[in-house]
């Protein structure tokens, strides 16, 4: 199944024309071009036949890298570093093809079979490539322009090993960033770039342009369809581009900015045009937005024919060339042979990864610390003698301290969080005493923050990162999303196990729909997040701990009510405290209803059951993810009534899922419907007039324990 276009109907170069350009394995590039192209060929023909070929040999979600291919193999032969780093997208298959990636995976994955990239679990062209030695793909996903910030946060880890480790093996390493030209409008990219530029990293934008975003003309995405042209004056930044069809150009181009990356002298930016030799999918019909004749024009600068004419008879005999095209041929028969022989993956499994498997013996995944290290940081769950009584956040801040003391692995960012110290003065001092490149700021992008953070941990490293306000991770909702799903679309071939630090609740006495938002349903609801809500500084020290030293990526809920009062004080439990996730803590007994709370609700609560003698049961979650269900209906089935109380709104708070879980499990033992105190479906107002008529105060807090006891 030779690749159709790469010779039929070519006449050979004339062997007066100047040898290849040296220092690329031409053979390599050659092999990895063909072999992508005849995947493309094999998969399309395929699915053309879908009436007469067996349903399970269908790609369900093909994408085409005609006209990537070469730029992409030369590309994947100049990453030859042990710890190069790439960011790539969902058309660069020759890219990973290049790097090693197995020929039998890059056809089972997108047929869904058992095993390769994801286990059947993700799109077939949402690749990862995870080694401990050579080039890494990151994981991909199925946005765009999501690639950007996670590349920049590998390449500013590359620095970090190298210069603050001292791991030499991080010397002279790269990140990589390939994209098409419409992710260039993303805001990801834009972040990228900041990133790259305001700190001289170690990476390379590569942009893919073939004019289009599915259907949209360059010309929307980008003013003038010309990045490269544009970031011409942009600071610190190399650009240039290249015909993307000509093997010379493209060599010269890459080559070049490869050098300048890996020599230390900043980013740079290659822009290749690529001919659109397909539609953007395989559902895609291009023939609905492009004119026959730009589909022949495109066609026309075809790369692969061009390849053959550059190295043919230069390089290879016209003979060599059609034994290169035969062994691609073998090659991908027989890997499309064993993929299509794969099983089918096991429905019984899909649930398994979503969390890491901590059992000694379970296989790690690549990011974060090994299991080892984690072990040999040790901690206890009991808390040390009475130590002297803390604030919340100097708790934090101390927690802080001693995991930067210990564990040089840990770097601490976000806006402010540097010289200021955060906006709430947690950070304070802490850049002065460990440094910049362990302590420092960042750009004002969320996305960029959370995406680096990703990068960060894919090396290895702990980033704790701070988001100013829970209002603000908004912004980077598609970094979060895609770093807790990761292992799970991975099959546990990677996780990024970061730590999120974000205020967010009403502040003393003031409120405002954008520093006083809550809405911590919608981590719980966030697929692989670990969810910690924090009532005092004792808890807050234990589970920040747990946070900074599990394999999975967890937010880390900092109320500003405690962080701006001295409610929630409390000794100082130990610099080895570590609180296990999930723990109920029961605040005070009680024998006639069972109140659930979290956060700063806590401290109203256990205001409300003072009034009320020992009738009131409390128990405070502390974290929501995953949350101590047993813990809750072991109480409820004692006292028979249950009150959930929180400051999120009352439409699908997460006091729903508590009152559901309790009906559901505990209803023979119910004395009366279980009852939710909560905000009305309004923003938190500034005034606290209005914020107080809003958020449960202790006075309503009796009124509904009360009327539960009448039911």
């Amino acid at each position: 199944m030779p690749a159709k276009s790469a010779s039929r109907g070519r006449p050979d170069a004339t062997p007066s024309r100047p040898a290849p350009f040296a220092g690329i394995d031409w053979r390599r590039v050659a092999y990895h071009a063909l072999a992508s192209r005849t995947l493309d060929d094999v998969e399309e023909s395929t699915n053309r036949q879908r009436a007469s070929v067996p349903r399970n040999h269908l790609v369900l979600y093909q994408f085409s890298a005609r006209g990537h291919d070469v730029t992409q193999a030369i590309l994947g032969s100049l990453l030859t570093g042990e710890r190069d780093g790439v960011g790539a997208y969902y058309r660069a298959r020759p890219l990973l093809l290049t790097l090693g990636f197995p020929l039998a995976d890059a056809v089972g994955s997108p047929l869904g079979r058992a095993g390769g990239l994801s286990d059947g679990r993700d799109i077939g062209v949402v690749f990862n490539l995870p080694r401990p030695s050579g080039c890494v793909v990151l994981p991909v996903a199925g946005d765009v322009g999501s690639q950007y910030t996670p590349a920049a946060g590998w390449a500013q880890a590359i620095r970090y090993h190298a210069d603050t480790l001292g791991d030499a093996r991080w010397q002279g390493a790269i990140a990589v960033a390939i994209g098409g030209d419409g992710s260039v409008a993303t805001n990801g990219f834009w972040a990228a770039l900041t990133m790259a530029t305001t700190l001289r990293l170690p990476l390379l934008f590569c942009i893919e342009d073939n004019g289009l975003g599915i259907s949209v003309r360059g010309e929307m995405q980008t003013p003038g369809g010309d990045i490269a042209r544009n970031l011409a004056s942009f600071g610190n930044l190399a650009q240039r581009s290249a015909d993307g069809a000509d093997p010379q150009a493209v060599a010269e181009a890459l080559t070049a900015a490869v050098a300048h990356v890996r020599g230390g002298a900043g980013p740079a930016l290659v822009r290749l045009t690529v001919p659109r030799l397909s539609s953007h999918s395989g559902p895609d019909n291009q023939r609905g937005y492009r004119t026959e004749a730009e589909i022949a024009g495109d066609a026309a600068r075809d790369p692969l024919p061009r390849l053959r004419d550059y190295l043919v008879p230069a390089l290879l005999s016209p003979a060599e060339w059609e034994a290169l095209e035969a062994e691609v041929a073998r090659d991908v028969a027989a890997a499309v042979a064993e993929a299509r022989a794969r099983p089918q993956p096991a429905p019984e499994g899909v649930g398994t990864h979503v969390y890491a498997d901590e059992r000694p013996d379970a296989p790690e995944a690549m990011g974060g610390l090994s299991r080892a290290e984690r072990v040999a940081l040790g901690g206890t769950a009991v808390p040390a003698a009475e130590g002297e009584r803390l604030r919340f956040a100097e708790a934090v801040r101390r927690t802080l301290r001693h995991e930067l003391a210990v564990n040089p692995k840990v770097v601490v960012f976000g806006e402010d969080v540097g010289r200021k110290g955060g906006v709430h003065l947690v950070t304070e001092g802490l850049q002065k005493e460990f440094g910049e490149a362990r302590v420092f700021d960042t750009s004002l992008s969320e996305e960029g923050i959370i995406g680096r953070a990703v990068g960060m941990a894919a090396t290895g490293l702990v980033p704790v990162a701070e988001i100013q306000f829970r209002k603000y991770a908004d912004p980077a909702a598609e970094q979060l999303n895609n770093c807790g799903t990761m292992r799970w679309r991975t099959a546990n071939r990677f996780a990024a196990p970061i730590v999120v630090r974000m205020p967010g609740g009403f502040g003393k006495d003031v409120g405002d729909p954008w520093h006083s938002l809550s809405d911590e349903v919608r981590f719980a609801h966030a697929y692989g997040w670990q969810v910690a809500i924090p009532s005092n500084a004792a808890d807050a020290v234990g589970l920040l701990r747990q946070a900074m030293r599990s394999p999975n990526p967890t937010i880390f809920f900092e109320h500003r009510s405690l962080l701006m009062t001295g409610e929630g004080s409390s000794p100082y439990p130990g610099d080895d405290y570590v609180l296990p996730f999930g723990q109920a803590r029961l605040v005070r007994e009680g024998s006639e209803v069972t109140v659930v709370t979290w956060g700063a609700m806590v401290h109203r609560c256990a205001e409300a059951a003072e009034r009320l003698g020992g009738a009131v049961e409390l128990l405070d979650l502390r974290t929501i993810a995953p949350w101590d269900r047993e813990a809750v209906l072991a109480s409820v089935r004692r006292t028979g009534r249950c009150l959930v109380v929180h400051e999120d709104n009352r439409t699908a708070g997460f006091g729903a899922e508590v009152a559901g879980e309790v009906a559901e499990a505990a209803f023979w033992h119910l004395d009366a419907p279980v009852q939710r105190l909560a905000p009305r479906d309004i923003p938190m107002p500034y005034h606290p007039a209005l914020l107080d008529a809003v958020l449960p105060g202790v006075d309503d807090i009796v009124v509904a324990i009360e009327a539960l006891r009448r039911a």
